[in-house]
């Protein structure tokens, strides 16, 4: 099994109660399928296996998190959990961001 199928497994285990809900579905970012929140993605998994999450940017630094890079750019309130950081961190994590997507998506 290959990263990006580690992590995509890995999402699926840590979404199971998120995916039940009505405004979670599947959507695509970033050539990634991730899920989202009334059209907006909140979590995807990235080729290297790492997980992507949106969460503002203080939230970022105080979960001690890199920024998800593009093209040498560091992307704005995108963060990285890497595979090592273990289930429950990316539990936590993954339902955090879909509470600030829902808090900002209309």
């Amino acid at each position: 099994m290959d990263d990006r199928a580690r992590g995509l497994e890995r999402l699926e285990q840590v979404t199971t109660e998120l995916r039940e809900r009505s405004d979670v579905a599947v959507g695509r970012m970033f050539g990634s399928e991730g899920y989202s929140v009334r059209g907006k993605l909140f979590a995807f998994v990235a080729t290297d296996g790492r997980l992507v999450v949106k969460l503002p940017e203080e939230r970022i630094e105080e979960l001690r998190l890199d920024n998800m890079v593009m093209r040498g750019r560091p992307m704005r309130e995108w963060a990285v959990v890497p595979y090592a950081d273990g289930v429950d961190r990316w539990a936590s994590i993954t339902v955090e961001a879909h509470a600030y997507l829902d808090e900002i998506t209309p």
